[in-house]
Parts: structure tokens; C-alpha cells; sequence
């Protein structure tokens, strides 16, 4: 690889880096096209992408691909066979598959939280993908792979986020985990519970066998007493007259 080439790779991907977290092993989308272009180059995708990304690679395609790929009969049987031996990444289309370029597009929406490159030599398709911000594209030309530079909506989306107006889907992530960390992010149902436990009022059982209780002690204690006093009182008008006679 040529010097200038290097130099432009760790450009646009310092940017990546620095702007929307871009990491390594670099997940890069292949749809059709981009494998028909490599079989026609004769590029062998697992040996040369490490290479000219510096870094480690996933190369990953998605079912609506594949399926894409399978209609289109034996004219594109050997980017079948290329697309099969990459890694198949789920897609919101289980029931119904859709083109190969609507799927990538839906992979890579809301900022594209997974940092997915995506591959294509479907000029329609660059186009709507250089309309989102922070989406690293790639292509085949004249049998050499290129990493194209940011597009001027991301640049645009870069200058914005900088100037305080908006807040990349990056700095988001950084926020939710910093305040996960602190513990200041709490979770709806604690909060339910916190409220449920504050609500609970006192038990009536436990009022009521503290009076029954109460009265049963009482009870025996006052018939005892009654008892013993009536016989103190019998005994003694009893003994008082024998003493009075052996007197006499």
C-alpha cells in the first residue's frame, strides 16, 4: 500500500474515531455488489481489509442479502458464496426480507449505534448513505479497496455537535454510562416499589390480639381473689364461737 493511501486511511479513520467512537474489530456491512466487485479483482476481503484498515476487521452481511442474492441466480452465484463465509447480522426483516440496499440502510439508522461500515459499489446507495452522519463508506476501484473521506453532511453534523448545538450518539452512550456508574440513573419499577412500600397502612390482626390478650390476663386473676376472700370470711365466723364457749 502506497504511502498516501496510509495517509488517508489513518485520516478519515482518526476522524471516525475521535468523533463517533469507531473501534476496533471494524464491522463492515457487504452487500451484492461490493462481492461480485472483490471476485472480479481477484481480492481476497479476509487478507487485504486488515491490511489496509490497520486494525482488526468483521466482515458481516445480513439475510436480506443473501436472500438478494439467491434470486439473482448463477450470474452472481460466487458473491453468494463470498457473502455466505461472512458473519449474518440481524435484521428488523424476519418476515418479510426487502432489497439489499433498503436492509443496509435500516442497519445503520439512529446514528448508527453499532459503528458499521458499509460496503457497496451502489452508487444509489452511497448517496443515501453519505446523507447520514458518522457512517464510514467503502467501495473497489480499478481492483483496489478505498475508504471514502467524511461526507459534507457528517463534517456538517462534526462542526454542529463541536459548536454546542448538537450531542453525537457517542457522547450520549459516555453520559448514560457515567451516570449508570454514579448511580444516578434509577429504574421506573424501583421507583413504583419505593412508592407501593410508603402506601402500607398498620395490620389490624396484630391490633386485635393484643386486646384479647389483655382480657384473658385479667380474668383468672380477679376470680382468684373473690375465691380466696370468701373462705377467709367463713373460717373465721366459724372459730369465733368455739373460742367464746371454752372460755365460759
Amino acid at each position: 500500500m502506497k504511502i498516501t493511501r496510509q495517509k488517508h486511511v489513518k485520516k478519515h479513520l482518526g476522524f471516525f474515531r475521535n468523533n463517533f467512537g469507531v473501534r476496533e474489530p471494524y464491522q463492515i456491512l457487504l452487500d451484492g455488489t461490493f462481492c461480485q466487485a472483490a471476485l472480479r479483482g481477484r481480492i481476497q476481503l479476509r487478507e487485504q481489509l486488515p491490511r489496509y484498515l490497520m486494525g482488526e476487521t468483521q466482515l458481516c452481511t445480513t439475510r436480506c442479502v443473501l436472500k438478494e442474492l439467491e434470486t439473482l441466480g448463477k450470474d452472481l452465484y460466487g458473491a453468494k458464496l463470498i457473502a455466505q463465509k461472512c458473519q449474518v447480522r440481524n435484521c428488523p426483516h424476519f418476515k418479510n426480507a426487502v432489497s439489499g440496499s433498503e436492509c443496509l440502510l435500516s442497519m445503520v439508522e439512529e446514528g448508527n449505534p453499532h459503528h458499521y461500515f458499509v460496503a457497496t459499489q451502489d452508487q444509489n446507495l452511497s448517496m443515501k448513505v453519505k446523507k447520514k452522519p458518522g457512517v464510514p463508506l467503502m467501495f473497489i476501484i480499478q481492483n483496489t479497496i478505498v475508504l471514502d473521506k467524511p461526507s459534507p453532511k457528517t463534517v456538517a453534523f462534526v462542526k454542529a455537535v463541536e459548536s454546542g448545538q448538537l450531542v453525537s450518539v457517542h457522547e450520549k452512550q459516555s453520559i448514560k454510562q457515567l451516570k449508570e456508574e454514579q448511580g444516578l440513573v434509577k429504574n421506573p419499577e424501583q421507583r413504583r416499589r419505593k412508592k407501593h412500600k410508603k402506601i402500607s397502612g398498620p395490620n389490624p390482626l396484630s391490633c386485635l390480639k393484643k386486646k384479647k390478650k389483655a382480657q384473658d390476663t385479667k380474668s383468672p386473676a380477679s376470680e382468684k381473689k373473690r375465691k380466696r376472700k370468701r373462705i377467709r370470711n367463713r373460717s373465721t365466723s366459724k372459730v369465733l364461737p368455739e373460742k367464746q364457749n371454752d372460755n365460759e
